[in-house]
């Protein structure tokens, strides 16, 4: 049980993000109104989005270092479930763009690198699927994994700074933090972020165990 509080924590600060995100007072702010409540499932999603992600492309350095079972499985489950973050905060964001900006997709650059890293990620899926060798199929998804976490980061942190862009924190924008992240939104948004994330965390040690059970059955088949 002790070594589960984390799973409970889990489960706590995501009923109480749900409920407190929906129920809880909200800054009224122009154009924006009751979609600041999306704050509380967009933004952590990405958060926890980076984080899996960079868990993914630690164990395939680990892998590269050590090729074990262990390593390749935890780095491709986390890959897998960081790529499920990113396309939850891709759709709740187009749901707030719609409201906020008039259309789902405007092509601005964070929506369009957003995509293209989420491209770059699915390509990861499809080159493990190409392998038929399990040592080949690691070996070559760690390397590539690694190249993708380097072009996500700038994709997602740098380009967009670069030019004009909708987006808040992006082209000369405000973060909300700046201007409009109260103390109310920020009681809500903190345990999101936690809450979020050590959900991916729980998928991630669930499928890895799960996968590499399977492994072992396998081979003693």
């Amino acid at each position: 049980m002790k070594k589960n509080w984390w799973k409970a924590l889990a489960v706590v600060l995501l009923v109480f993000t749900v409920v407190a995100g929906m129920l809880s007072n909200v800054p009224r702010l122009a154009i924006l109104n009751e979609t600041i409540r999306n704050l509380y499932f967009h933004v952590p999603m990405w958060f926890g989005m980076i984080l899996i992600l960079t868990t993914s492309v630690v164990y395939s350095i680990k892998y590269l270092r050590n090729p074990t079972v262990k390593n390749d499985v935890i780095a491709f489950e986390a890959a897998k479930v960081g790529i499920l973050f990113g396309v939850l905060g891709i759709v709740t964001g187009m749901e707030w763009a719609k409201f906020t900006w008039g259309e789902y997709w405007s092509n601005d650059p964070k929506q369009n690198a957003s995509a293209i890293g989420l491209l770059i990620y699915f390509a990861y899926l499809v080159l493990r699927s190409s392998f038929n060798e399990q040592q080949q199929r690691a070996r070559i998804s760690a390397v590539y994994n690694i190249f993708a976490f380097a072009a996500l980061i700038p994709l997602l942190f740098i380009l967009p700074r670069l030019t004009d862009s909708l987006h808040p924190g992006n082209g000369g924008n405000p973060g909300f933090n700046t201007y409009d992240l109260d103390s109310s939104l920020r009681m809500v948004f903190y345990p999101a972020v936690i809450g979020w994330t050590l959900l991916g965390i729980w998928i991630v040690n669930v499928k890895s165990r799960l996968e590499i059970l399977r492994q072992r059955l396998y081979e003693t088949v």
